[in-house]
């Protein structure tokens, strides 16, 4: 990453002249034009480098996207509900699209184009100059700002269903363009995929892919998975012809005959067998893969690693733990004692006991304390718990000198995403032994010395439902804090009914009824102590008699609605019925903010019904 902070301002200025030099339709010379810049590797990779310093961008990836993309599904949530925060209505499904946080001339809609408008310089300029059929370099950075491209606007989907489509570098009869049927987008990025995958060495087979902040093949082709699962599966989506015209969309499958299971489900699990098949990634402990994660330092590709690819920010940029690590309320780990960061949101109450006890992924991706300014573990109220795969104590280095960026890497892709992609579709396409195999070796690894629960576990599947469900509950578990499963469950039609689910066990928990009528025989009550950099709780599994020895108690944990002042507190109602505030399924995708619509001349308009909100 330093390589590519040094070199990114020469990277933007060659960037910029081939860029006007497009849009103005110029033939004027300058002393980086296209023959020039796209000829030569180093020139080339530059502006690879600009096409992710957009990510970094204040109100893109770091500070807007990847903070509220994910939020509400039913294992993750924004942890605060106060109807008024435009923050909480982003997560409740409630926001407007007038929201202050989002409607932005420079947010993430804006700064997400800025990318594509430079990956499509980088693509066009090497096809034309860079011989990419002759020269293997230049065809793999062809094929990474291909690739590039595909994730940026499979996220843009993500956020808000059908766009403009865009895969040619803006001229002044382009400008402005309306929405796109999102069935256009994914037949092209699919394609560009099916390209760029050939261009593209195994992760630790190059200098360049040996590192996750750079395009390998296996990243390639889980990002295919990836998108024609997305593709082939449910969304809110307009009638045929209708987007872009405020039309309140349908929960539906597409009609296009090139995006069904059946075209696609083929090709995915062919790449996905390969990257399997090729032992350039594995997975690894998973507490050492966290932890790893968190030294920031640690960007290593290829044989033994699991992460395939990271968002690329600097050491000093990027606000992901700022947002999802575990909370410091004035520890020395997260700045020190006036600062409190982390936490704004985490699992669902009921996700760790969800978890089985002997799956290793449970306290590390649940936490139920926050660090105080003693820098010890300090127990919180049931209603919150935090996502312990990223802790500040784990980095290697102060993430703080200024600001509130802490340079942590985002996880986009890791092998275990590889083999339960590989599982899910194995099992669509009736080969339930391969499915098999691949999540037994997900669920061995998350049961760590209870390796023979695990293969009981997965023996005991025997119909292509179970192996559905079964795939439901693992991503669950092993994607947590991640923020991938509100649009597995998108993509799966479950997106409703899974989060009132969520809803009902919360309660169920706070009254310690059904599921959980045996999870605290001490009426509510949990004791606990400080153990080094771990709190020790007794009371959550069951217990029917307190500890002896050097407790200290918290009353009525699981069962307190209100505190001294009357206060609501712990699982209350509207807390947990916040968990969505308007119809998820209706409103699972973003609305297009006010902002771009207006620059857009009028050629852009809202669906799925914000246009009467």
């Amino acid at each position: 990453m330093k390589k590519i902070v040094n070199i990114l301002f020469a990277a933007l200025v060659a960037v910029m002249a081939v860029s006007c030099e497009k849009f103005l339709d110029s033939k004027s010379p300058s002393t980086f034009d296209a023959a020039t810049v796209y000829s030569n590797y180093s020139l080339t990779e530059n502006t690879i480098f600009s096409i992710a310093q957009s990510f970094g961008e204040t109100n893109n990836y770091r500070g807007r996207y990847l903070p509220w993309i994910g939020l509400n599904s039913d294992i993750e949530w924004y942890n605060t509900y106060k109807p008024t925060d435009e923050k909480y209505q982003i997560a409740g499904y409630a926001q407007l699209p007038n929201n202050a946080q989002l409607n932005l001339n420079n947010g993430p809609f804006a700064k997400m184009y800025e990318a594509i408008e430079r990956a499509n310089l980088v693509i066009e300029g090497v096809r034309e100059y860079g011989n990419p059929e002759t020269n293997k370099d230049m065809a793999y950075l062809l094929g990474e700002a291909l690739t590039l491209r595909a994730m940026i606007y499979y996220d843009l989907v993500r956020a808000w269903g059908d766009v403009p489509a865009r895969f040619d570098a803006t001229t002044s009869e382009s400008i402005y363009k309306a929405k796109e049927s999102r069935d256009v987008i994914f037949k092209q990025l699919l394609a560009d995929l099916e390209e760029a995958i050939p261009y593209i060495p195994y992760p630790g087979a190059t200098a360049a892919t040996s590192r996750t902040d750079r395009v390998n093949k296996l990243f390639a082709e889980g990002l295919y998975a990836r998108i024609a699962l997305m593709a082939s599966g449910y969304a809110q989506r307009p009638d045929d012809g209708m987007v872009g015209t405020g039309d309140l969309g349908t929960n539906r499958l597409t009609n296009d005959p090139d995006l069904q299971k059946s075209v696609l489900y083929p090709k995915a699990l062919a790449y996905l067998e390969d990257a399997i098949s090729s032992g350039t990634a594995s997975l690894e402990d998973f507490e050492t893969l966290w932890k790893n994660q968190s030294n920031q330092d640690n960007l290593v590709a290829g044989p033994g690693h699991e992460s395939l690819f990271v968002i690329p920010f600097s050491d000093g940029r990027g606000r992901w733990n700022y947002t999802f690590a575990v909370r410091s309320e004035g520890s020395s780990y997260a700045g020190g004692a006036t600062v409190t960061r982390g936490g704004d949101a985490g699992p669902v109450p009921t996700m760790w006991f969800d978890y089985d006890k002997n799956d290793v992924r449970r306290d590390i991706t649940c936490v139920n304390w926050r660090w105080n300014a003693d820098d010890e573990p300090e127990l919180v109220g049931i209603q919150r718990w935090y996502f312990g795969k990223y802790r500040w104590d784990w980095m290697t280095r102060n993430p703080y000198k200024g600001g509130n960026d802490d340079g942590a890497k985002p996880v986009v892709l890791r092998y275990a995403d590889i083999l339960l992609m590989a599982a899910e579709i194995a099992n669509e396409q009736g080969e339930l032994a391969d499915a098999k195999s691949y999540l037994l070796e997900v669920r061995e690894r998350a049961f760590k010395g209870h390796e023979d629960q695990a293969e009981t576990y997965v023996e005991r599947i025997n119909s292509k439902e179970a192996m559905f469900n079964a795939i439901v509950d693992e991503r669950a578990f092993e994607f947590c804090g991640e923020m991938t499963r509100k649009f597995d469950l998108i993509r799966w039609g479950l997106l409703k009914s899974k989060m009132d689910e969520a809803k009902q066990k919360m309660k169920n928990l706070r009254d310690l009824t059904g599921e959980y009528a045996q999870v605290n025989m001490l009426g509510g009550d949990v004791y606990y102590r400080v153990d080094g950099k771990n709190l020790i709780v007794y009371g959550f599994t069951g217990e029917a008699v307190k500890p002896a020895g050097a407790w200290e108690k918290k009353s009525e944990y699981f069962t307190k609605v209100e505190d001294s002042k009357g206060q609501p507190t712990g699982l209350y109602n509207e807390l947990v019925e916040g968990i969505y505030a308007r119809d998820p399924e209706q409103y699972m995708f973003w609305p297009i903010y006010n902002d771009t619509m207006t620059n857009s001349q009028g050629r852009i308009k809202n669906d799925y019904g914000y246009e009467s909100l």
